[in-house]
């Protein structure tokens, strides 16, 4: 029997029971926070001095059912979302790559720290314009702009990760001759789930930003170029309900995907 005080763990990869209860506390708190979002934005909205300064969350929404019904508002999520998904994949898997081969190597590293040091203090508005002048105004340099953009953080990140990473168990692994694909499966990628799913995290948060940058500069599709039509007419409303919108539905990916793979990838960490 546990002592009195002491936090009750599981077996495995099930849950703590502590963890188990505080869930829905959480749940109910995200979902308090949200209210108070709204609460907050329909105070400002009656306040202002102007409905065009600031809409109340009730015409932003009478908005975007509008777009939606027209069809223009999932045309545009297609568009951004497919950009999206590719540079993410691409920045994830480059940056991972040469995250972990620069952590595991001194000497990779002081090659590549100083182009990691450049492209994290380079402005991602210059990369983009760049990418548009050398590649020109396509989707290819779009992507591009994003995953030079990006990738750095996820160097960054999974560099740390290969740092930390147990030389006890690689002297194991390699004692008892084991084959380098299981080594990497069994061995290396339980210890950088953490930083991977850190990176992700982050890197979803970055990556559509700057997508809807790029798409503002020269793209003729997208949730950014919407956005820039709407600048251009001073349409508050439509600026507040796409991008509202957008960032609703990432936050609905990093809550139902992202969150979840975090939290399995670190539940060995919690049973340990």
């Amino acid at each position: 029997m546990a002592p009195p005080g002491s936090r009750m763990v599981s077996v495995g990869t099930e849950v703590a029971p502590a963890e188990v209860r505080a869930a829905p506390a959480i749940s109910r708190d995200r979902l308090l926070s949200l209210a108070g979002f709204i609460a907050i934005w329909w105070v400002g909205a009656h306040l202002a001095t102007s409905p065009g300064l600031l809409p109340g969350p009730v015409r932003v929404a009478t908005f975007t059912w509008h777009a939606c019904v027209s069809g223009a508002l999932p045309a545009a999520f297609a568009a951004t979302l497919a950009r999206v998904v590719v540079a993410f994949v691409i920045a994830m898997i480059g940056g991972g790559v040469l995250g972990y081969v620069a952590g595991c190597s001194g000497r990779i590293n002081a090659w590549v720290d100083p182009w990691v040091v450049i492209a994290l203090n380079l402005p991602v508005l210059v990369i983009v314009v760049l990418a548009y002048v050398w590649v020109g105004l396509n989707d290819a340099a779009a992507i591009l702009a994003v995953v030079l953009a990006k990738a750095p953080t996820v160097v960054v990140t999974v560099r740390e990760g290969a740092r930390a990473l147990d030389p006890g168990l690689a002297e194991m692994a390699r004692v008892f001759r084991l084959p380098a694909r299981r080594r990497l499966r069994f061995v290396v990628l339980p210890q950088m789930l953490p930083y991977l799913a850190a990176a992700g995290r982050s890197g979803l948060s970055i990556t559509w930003k700057i997508v809807l940058l790029v798409e503002l500069l020269g793209r003729p599709s997208g949730v950014g170029y919407e956005l820039n039509l709407f600048f251009q007419d001073f349409n508050v409303t439509g600026i507040l309900a796409y991008g509202l919108a957008f960032a609703g539905l990432m936050l609905l990916v990093e809550s139902a995907l992202l969150q979840p793979l975090e939290r399995k990838a670190t539940a060995w960490r919690c049973n340990a």
